[in-house]
């Protein structure tokens, strides 16, 4: 702090945002993909039968990265962990945050239940602007946004459904921007 005075440095805005969803729905590699430092990740092994057979490792406390918008603001993105044994951290990591983009695996239907109550979760507790991510859209069998859209019941809401493809940084940075617009529409 000291130096940024002496130096007349201003200090830059933190725009805190979550990035939320079910076990394997793609957020390590969404902060991962787009993250301008290393990203600090608490992945373990996973021990459950069904788990291992999605991937090998999963997020139990939180992945963090930082994206530079401009000399002014930062964006810093917290991961979630996806799995419900470790919901308690939702609570925590959600405290601050201006917005939250929710992950959907596009592939997996099976997981669009609990995406929703991630959502509804979000809802109760950080009334903030939410976009949802319909991740894995470069895969045969993912769903159109629309279809997400209507399989989670967002019909009646207004809360986006973009196509992401995780590991792609030009879509990562499209699903950032979507939620940069609500909450300047939000917050001005």
């Amino acid at each position: 702090m000291l130096n940024s005075l002496a130096s007349g440095q201003k200090q830059k805005k933190k725009i805190k945002i979550l990035v939320s969803g079910p076990f394997a729905a793609g957020k390590t590699q969404f902060i991962k993909t787009i993250s301008e430092i290393e990203p600090l990740t608490t992945e373990k092994k996973t021990s459950a039968k069904n788990e291992k057979s999605v991937k090998n490792s999963t997020t139990v406390a939180m992945d963090f990265g930082k994206i530079t918008i401009d000399d002014e603001h930062e964006l810093y993105l917290f991961g979630t962990p996806g799995q419900s044994r470790f919901d308690f951290m939702w609570d925590i990591l959600g405290k601050g945050a201006l917005g939250i983009i929710i992950l959907v695996d596009s592939t997996n239907p099976q997981t669009f239940h609990e995406a929703r109550q991630i959502i509804n979760f979000f809802e109760s507790r950080y009334p903030v602007p939410m976009v949802v991510g319909a991740n894995k859209q470069d895969l045969p069998d993912a769903w159109p946004p629309e279809m997400i859209k209507s399989a989670l019941n967002l019909d009646a809401e207004d809360i986006p459904v973009v196509p992401v493809v995780a590991t792609d940084k030009d879509s990562v940075k499209k699903a950032l921007l979507t939620l940069l617009e609500e909450i300047y529409k939000e917050f001005g």
